[in-house]
């Protein structure tokens, strides 16, 4: 994992009493307007954000993101679904040391029927959580852990391998991880054997 850059307001309420809100000093990407105002409403008018306007990410935004990258650093904080990864398997390509914050579906969920998940609809709370734990993939050639370890810890072709890899994701602050994704994100972010046995014994005491 790795840190963001973080700005100290100071907040005096009519009693003069102090308060300080962090404000992250790099561009997130996110999807849509909606998110943008969420963010903004989170962690103050000074955020600044691209947008996508949905997975169909054009040359001239992907562009954009590249050269705030170089600038002021980017974190990608897409949706958590397939859209959503769909838009930052993208931005990886053309930007290999992006950041990377996560949400978990149930936290994105919206509280009405029609709602999909979206950061839109994401608690504050569960934002300032997410932005302690922010990943950039790892550009030199790591050892990926094999098939057959995967399936020793019961992370593939095992009636729980859903459950445990929600644990997985949980725990290490990822995405959605489906059984391609989890060898791809263990090996972007270096997770090893030893951390993934660790988690899931943990998680094993504590049911």
């Amino acid at each position: 994992m790795v840190a963001i850059r973080l700005k100290t307001l100071l907040i005096f309420s009519n009693g003069a009493q102090k308060m300080t809100k962090l404000i992250p000093q790099e561009v997130f990407v996110v999807e849509g307007r909606n998110d943008t105002r969420h963010l903004q409403e989170v962690f103050g008018p000074s955020i600044k954000t691209i947008e996508t306007n949905g997975s169909a990410i054009s040359s001239a935004t992907l562009q954009r993101i590249a050269e705030a990258a170089k600038i002021q650093g980017v974190i990608v904080l897409t949706d958590p679904d397939y859209q959503g990864e769909r838009i930052r398997r993208r931005i990886q390509e053309q930007v290999p040391d992006v950041k990377h914050v996560y949400l978990q579906a149930r936290q994105a969920q919206g509280q009405r029927a029609h709602q999909n998940l979206g950061v839109e609809y994401t608690a504050a709370e569960d934002l300032r959580r997410a932005l302690e734990n922010v990943w950039t993939p790892r550009t030199e050639e790591v050892r990926e852990i094999s098939l057959k370890q995967l399936m020793d810890l019961k992370l593939v072709a095992h009636p729980q391998a859903a459950q445990k890899r929600q644990q997985v994701a949980e725990a290490f602050h990822l995405g959605p991880l489906n059984a391609r994704q989890l060898r791809k994100q263990l090996a972007n972010y270096g997770i090893s054997y030893e951390g993934l046995l660790q988690v899931l014994q943990e998680s094993e005491v504590n049911e």
